[in-house]
């Protein structure tokens, strides 16, 4: 097997959560350029529709799946629709989250701490709990959570955001060790500031970009498709000794 081969994705099975748009949808992208059958999750059936029908345009098996990923038994259907279609799952990637409030944590009520942590956290390891007897059974799979640079380094207004984002960071780590022996890796990407819809009111409020961009080495904000490739290696046996790992893509925000 060459080095390229170790990318090759052709045969295998991915599940992507949040991924009708911005960073979920780079990803399937991604993983079916490089050979992957991809089913496509968000809330709305609308929404992976036009993305499914996008990548169906360019060539790829993309199977759109609406699933909240906040509901357990949606999560199950999933699973279940996933396996009836392919056959198998081997790559999950946990991308869906939300972030509908802003402001310090003494404003923040246990209501909403329960919702974000509901489907920031929750989700992400109910449905790796869902999707590892498949995985186990094959021999080997790939888990990847999408973090952030919040879950180590906390910013003004987001703080149950970056508590969310810490303990995916743990969640991964805990999964490593206890499924290696089955050969399943579970590994994490950090983004940093990335241009989608999700972030708007950080990089929309131009006083907030212009600090963002000043103190970072690159000096600007990441577009959606810069974090696709690290979830590409992630998911193939390029990447193959690595697993309880932070993969940060933030442009040295972390070094600033």
């Amino acid at each position: 097997m060459t080095i390229r081969d170790r990318f090759d994705l052709a045969g295998k099975v991915a599940i992507v959560t949040g991924a009708s748009r911005g960073i979920g949808e780079s990803i399937a992208q991604g993983l079916a350029e490089f050979g992957a059958r991809v089913v496509i999750t968000s809330r709305k059936q609308e929404g992976v529709d036009e993305t499914s029908q996008r990548l169906h345009k360019m060539g790829f098996e993309i199977i759109p799946v609406a699933c909240h990923s906040g509901d357990e038994a949606q999560l199950h259907e999933l699973v279940k629709k996933t396996v009836s279609h392919f056959g198998r799952i081997d790559i999950l990637v946990n991308n869906a989250a939300i972030n509908p409030a802003y402001g310090p944590l003494e404003e923040m009520t246990g209501e909403l701490f329960d919702k974000m942590m509901n489907v920031n956290v929750k989700s992400a390891f109910t449905l790796s709990n869902l999707c590892l007897p498949h995985m186990r059974s094959q021999g080997k799979g790939s888990v990847i959570h999408i973090s952030s640079v919040e879950g180590f380094k906390p910013s003004p207004g987001l703080g149950i955001y970056s508590i969310n984002k810490a303990a995916l960071i743990m969640l991964s780590k805990s999964q490593a060790k206890e499924w290696g022996a089955y050969h399943v890796r579970s590994n994490v990407i950090c983004p940093g500031l990335v241009q989608t819809k999700f972030s708007s009111a950080l990089w929309a409020n131009k006083e907030i970009l212009d600090h963002w961009n000043d103190k970072i080495p690159l000096q600007r904000m990441a577009q959606p498709e810069e974090m696709a490739g690290l979830a590409v290696f992630l998911a193939s046996d390029a990447s193959s000794y690595c697993t309880g790992m932070e993969f940060t893509a933030d442009g040295g925000y972390m070094i600033s």
